[in-house]
């Protein structure tokens, strides 16, 4: 997501699609992580269209009535933040893995990823609030992952200029208490700052994606929805440093 030359000043009507179903969240539940398990070991396309009744049983409904009961609590952290249940094109990331050019040639995800993206941004590169539940650990995410160098310069540009502030966010208590610093790092101080700056760590960061671990049972129970509204809330101030410094609305 690029980083923006104007600020939008006032929140433009946002369209959002009818939702095909009302069935009210109750919780993934163990079955979700059965099904992954056993598409671990079958993942090919014959596999899965013999148990594509599991999977829309026990993972993609679930996670449409997930992001339904979510909408509202993201809403209340920024109506900049979309919650969208379609089946495809929506918050829920496809199954289908992209092969393309990659030697691992499995075509479905073992994880299941749900994004609620920055209504100005077109991909997963863009502001936005992520929950993961997979074979590979269950968590929470929330802020901006990979972000492009327009994006990524602006933000170490505003941390530079407001040291004091971005500390502060960082390393508060209500943030702290849930959440971690994740990503990835350069080993070298960026291009156009002091190496010596007293923030080279912060202004080392590759990607500003904030990670809270989730246990399985954490993940698949009744709670998830009250326990990721409270999570993110606590890193609210977070994403709107990081919104503030690409210029766009939080």
């Amino acid at each position: 997501m690029a980083a923006k030359k104007t600020r939008k000043t006032k929140k433009t009507a946002k369209a959002k699609p009818a939702k095909s179903s009302s069935e009210a969240f109750v919780k993934f539940g163990p079955q979700a992580l059965k099904f992954l398990k056993d598409l671990e070991k079958n993942n090919d396309r014959e596999w899965f269209k013999a148990n594509q009744d599991r999977y829309e049983a026990h993972v993609r409904e679930p996670a449409r009535a997930f992001i339904r009961a979510m909408e509202p609590k993201i809403e209340a952290i920024s109506e900049q933040l979309v919650a969208d249940d379609r089946k495809v094109g929506g918050s829920l990331m496809r199954v289908h893995r992209d092969t393309r050019f990659s030697k691992d040639k499995t075509p479905y995800k073992t994880n299941v990823g749900i994004q609620f993206r920055h209504e100005q941004g077109k991909d997963v590169h863009a502001p936005g609030a992520y929950v993961h539940l997979g074979l590979d650990g269950c968590f929470l995410g929330f802020g901006m992952w990979h972000p492009d160098s327009p994006s990524l310069k602006a933000i170490r540009e505003k941390i530079a200029a407001e040291p004091k502030r971005w500390t502060k966010i960082v390393e508060s208590k209500k943030l702290t208490k849930f959440w971690r610093q994740g990503g990835e790092s350069l080993k070298r101080g960026p291009k156009g700052f002091d190496p010596e700056h007293p923030m080279i760590e912060q202004l080392k960061l590759k990607d500003h994606i904030l990670v809270c671990d989730l246990s399985k049972k954490e993940a698949t129970g009744p709670d998830l929805v009250k326990l990721a509204t409270e999570r993110f809330r606590a890193a609210k101030d977070h994403m709107q440093f990081l919104c503030e410094a690409i210029d766009v609305p939080f």
